[in-house]
């Protein structure tokens, strides 16, 4: 079975016309599935801490708050805090008032969303100025090891690659969308987890506990053959094993944070009001 947690790169499509990678009424289906059967949350729940300490360093309080699509149970946060859940067509348009917010939080959700330039800048359009929104999603270099074991495996066992794992965006990309959308002080960073298995169909079980099978809507219809699957944890094994047997499995988790403009936010130096100029400087610094 393919699995994939995943959102696209290079998100600077047109705005009119997002292209829809993920189908995201079978993304609810599978996430109820993996709730109801009791998911693998070890991800979610470090990203829930971490959530609770990124918002206690805020120092403000929050009245109006809404978490956008968390999966399983949610998070926790401010009294106000209203759950807005996937619905089961996994609709990107978001039912909030203009300014009507003045926080958005989201766990490992955005990953999967087709219009992500679409979706910040609805999020940017509901915060009230000097509303903050924090999430964190999968990116980066998340299932590389994977995604190059599936690849590696289908060329030589099939002669040619089925979409497995998508493409991640990085910090860069999500860094862009944030300026595109409107948000002032975007900030960005990347916390690594790295997890050990016995081989890689351990790995694939986790991932669909996770809620996060295969949901690219070009993804393969039929069945992967045994022999591609046993090729692929072989390769996987070889390429990605400690000393001691065990595969490793990366998470990028990135964390993303940005505020609606407000008169009382610091502003960047207008161009041409620095007091020295650089050359100065250096020309001072060769003279010491």
């Amino acid at each position: 079975m393919a699995v994939v947690i995943g959102v696209t790169s290079g998100m600077a499509q047109t705005p009119q016309t997002p292209p829809a990678l993920f189908d995201r009424a079978l993304l609810h289906a599978r996430q109820r599935r993996a709730h109801a059967q009791g998911g693998v949350t070890f991800l979610l729940d470090r990203v829930a801490e971490d959530m609770i300490d990124r918002l206690a360093a805020v120092m403000r309080e929050f009245h109006a708050a809404a978490d956008l699509w968390t999966p399983g149970e949610g998070l926790t946060g401010p009294r106000s805090l209203q759950r807005i859940a996937l619905d089961e067509a996994g609709a990107e348009k978001l039912p909030f008032a203009p300014e009507s917010l003045d926080l958005v939080v989201s766990a490992l959700a955005l990953q999967f969303v087709n219009d992500l330039p679409g979706v910040f800048a609805q999020i940017r359009r509901a915060l009230k100025p000097d509303g903050l929104l924090l999430a964190a999603m999968i990116g980066g270099d998340s299932l590389t090891e994977l995604r190059q074991a599936f690849a590696a495996a289908e060329a030589e066992c099939e002669g040619g690659v089925s979409p497995r794992v998508a493409p991640f965006a990085d910090l860069r990309d999500i860094g862009a969308l944030l300026q595109r959308a409107g948000f002032a002080l975007p900030v960005t960073d990347v916390d690594r987890v790295v997890v050990r298995y016995a081989n890689a169909f351990a790995l694939m079980q986790d991932l669909r506990r996770m809620g996060a099978a295969n949901v690219l809507i070009e993804r393969r219809r039929t069945p992967t053959p045994r022999a591609t699957l046993l090729r692929m944890a072989e390769i996987y094994a070889e390429r990605f094993a400690d000393a001691d047997g065990r595969i490793r499995a990366t998470f990028d988790i990135i964390w993303l944070s940005g505020w609606a403009p407000h008169a009382s936010q610091q502003q960047p130096l207008k161009p041409g009001s620095a007091k020295a100029s650089l050359a100065e400087a250096v020309k001072k610094a060769g003279k010491e």
